[in-house]
């Protein structure tokens, strides 16, 4: 699959989406993505690889150690990496391509804005969802 920024000047690559898709109502994600919710999945660094625009990317780091990377041109987030974590969190809405899969869950849901009315069938958790066994 491939993805890109609005502008274009950052595209990448992913081989696999690792963790299920989620929505994420957390107050962070709302304020960095100016949205109700993200949409987002993991993906292993050894499955994602920059095409083009590595030097068009900056970040910000929004909690110790997880900083968010986003296009210095357009400002679109495309993927979060935390130190330690197995994968990073990649911002599904900069896909171009389809994942073939879909949402199953959404996270936060003690967040969501008072304006927000999602009826989705999906999985909901007041935070984080439970870790497989």
């Amino acid at each position: 699959m491939k993805g890109s920024c609005l502008c274009g000047a950052c595209a990448y690559e992913v081989k696999a989406l690792v963790t299920p898709i989620s929505h994420c109502a957390c107050q962070t994600c709302r304020k960095a993505h100016a949205a109700a919710f993200n949409t987002s999945s993991g993906v292993l660094p050894e499955d994602f690889a920059w095409l083009r625009g590595s030097e068009h990317l900056h970040y910000y780091e929004s909690s110790p150690g997880k900083k968010r990377y986003f296009c210095r041109e357009c400002g679109t987030h495309l993927v979060a990496i935390k130190e330690g974590a197995p994968y990073y969190v990649l911002r599904l809405g900069s896909l171009d391509d389809d994942p073939e899969q879909r949402p199953q869950r959404f996270i936060w849901t003690s967040h969501e804005a008072p304006w927000m009315y999602y009826q989705g069938a999906l999985q909901r958790f007041d935070e984080w969802a439970p870790k497989p066994k």
